[in-house]
Formats: C-alpha cells, structure tokens, sequence
C-alpha cells in the first residue's frame, strides 16, 4: 500500500468507487484500503462526521487519531479537520446506514509498515499543513505530523516559513533523524549546492530575486531558495520585496554574489514552484560548499 499525506488519494477513481457506495466500502472494510473523504462536521464530543457521496460516516473522537486516547495528541488535531481531506479505514455499519470509520487505523498501518522502517536520508513526500514562526508542519503519511525546522528549510535565510511555502504545498523533504518513534526532518539538502544554483546565473545579466534581510552593509537579495547574494545598500529597501538585480560577480571560492539592485516591484508571499535538484531516493552525505571554499556547509546523514 502506498501511504500517501492525506489528500493524495481523494479524487482518484479507485477511491471514488469505493465510497460512493455501501458495497464499495463493504469491499474495502474486507480488504483493508485506505480511503479519503471530507470532514463536513466535528460534533461537541468531539467525533468526526464525515461527507460520504450516498450517507454519512462518524470518526469516533478516539478513533480520530493515534494518541487521542492516551491524551498525547490533542483534540485540536480533530478539530482542525473540519473541511479537510482525512484518511480512514472502515470499520463498521449502523443500523440507520451510518458507517463507522477509523482514521487512527488507517494511521497505525502507515506507522507500522511505512514511517517505522524510514531512515536518516530517505527522501519523502511531505504536504504542508501550517506554518508557525519556527518550522513548518508537514504530514508525512496518513496525517502522521513532522516539523522541518526554520533553519532547514533552505541555505537562503527566511524570516517565516511563508516565505518559502504556502498551506496544502505538496513538498519534499528528508528525514534527519528518528527518535522515540518521531520522525525529524530537513528540506535544504534537495535545494542544490551553490555551485549548482550559481551555474543558472552569470555576471553581466539582470535577474528578478527577492531581499531577504537589509543590513547596514548591504542587502541581502535571495536568487534562488539555495543562492543569495549581497547587494550594495539603497534607499526605500525592505525585506520581502521584489526586485531586479545586476549581477556583478560570482566567487566560487568565497561562495559570494555582489549584487546592484536596479529596480523594485510590490510582490509578496512564497515564490512560485521549488526547483529539486533531488526529489527521490536517499542522500548519505550532501555538501553545499565550493571545492576551494573554507567554509564548510555539509550534512551526514
């Protein structure tokens, strides 16, 4: 079974002809699938009712997610699934035509036989579920929550996940670590080294790019999510902006760009598709840095 983040599967026709009938999902409790559908409602007790194309189905509350009923998944988990997508396999049928559904099966079967045999350097598929201040929250599998941590998400520095992502992005990511069952991850790795994202640049040319952070030396312009580079301070300049950038030159050995911003535009919020120099497979050991450069920018995985 492929574990997907939950969404993926929803609007596929093998899904859709499993829910949309009482001897679909009869089929599926038999077989064990894993299937998608809305939630429209949590009720006051917390359980998930859930928008089938022929009837309703019910989540009940420690059905909802692993760690509900030993208290350490909270019941926001639940109540932020209202007008979601949610994974869940079919447990059962009520006598008023009701099904009876369990999203935490669904998610220990992820957990058992795909999130518990993942290893540091595995590259996953990840969706992105809320941003916050620190890191971004991403499902990895069936709702399975992970974080990728401000400082990981590129070489390029962010002042907010928001930056790079938006809610509901289908992303890449690698796992870093494992302990006690929860999966750490990272994001930069898959980004390109400098030398790969300098090499889509030349000196001489005039490119569009984003300010990131504005220093009393210089500005800090982001070509891309892996390559920023300094530009020589300007007036009326903030972080955020879009602007065009000259390119005076690339320093391979110093791992520099010396930039001249030309001209600004009023832009905002996370910059188009991330190019992925990698988006499958798995990584050992990834260094950033130039050959000649005396900073070293690598991770071992």
């Amino acid at each position: 079974m492929n574990y997907k983040p939950e969404g993926c599967i929803f609007r596929t026709a093998e899904n859709q002809k499993y829910i949309s009938s009482a001897e679909g999902l009869s089929q599926a409790m038999e077989k064990g699938i894993i299937l998608e559908a809305r939630v429209a409602v949590c009720d006051n007790l917390h359980n998930l009712i859930i928008d089938l194309p022929f009837t309703q189905g019910i989540i009940p509350r420690t059905e909802g997610a692993v760690g509900i009923e030993d208290g350490s998944t909270r019941d926001i988990a639940l109540i932020s699934r209202v007008n979601k997508i949610v994974c869940f396999k079919v447990t059962g049928f009520e006598k008023d035509g009701t099904v009876r559904l369990s999203r935490r099966m669904a998610q220990e079967d992820c957990i058992n036989n795909y999130i518990n045999y993942l290893t540091a350097g595995d590259i996953i598929d990840a969706r992105v579920t809320h941003l916050e201040q620190f890191g971004c929250f991403v499902d990895i599998g069936c709702g399975i929550p992970s974080l990728i941590p401000i400082d990981a998400i590129s070489v390029s520095r962010i002042a907010h996940p928001s930056d790079r992502f938006r809610n509901g992005d289908f992303i890449h990511a690698v796992v870093s670590a494992k302990e006690n069952g929860r999966i750490f991850l990272t994001h930069k790795e898959l980004l390109g080294t400098w030398e790969e994202n300098a090499s889509l640049f030349s000196a001489g040319e005039t490119v569009s790019g984003i300010v990131r952070s504005v220093e009393e030396y210089g500005i800090f312009v982001e070509l891309a999510p892996n390559l920023a580079g300094l530009a020589e301070p300007r007036e009326n300049i903030k972080a955020g902006q879009h602007v065009s950038v000259y390119i005076k030159a690339l320093i391979p050995e110093k791992m520099k760009v010396k930039l001249i911003i030309v001209d600004t535009c009023e832009d905002g919020g996370a910059d188009g598709k991330i190019k992925y120099y990698k988006d499958s497979g798995k990584i050992n050991y990834w260094c950033y840095s130039t050959e000649n450069s005396h900073k070293k920018i690598e991770t071992v995985f």
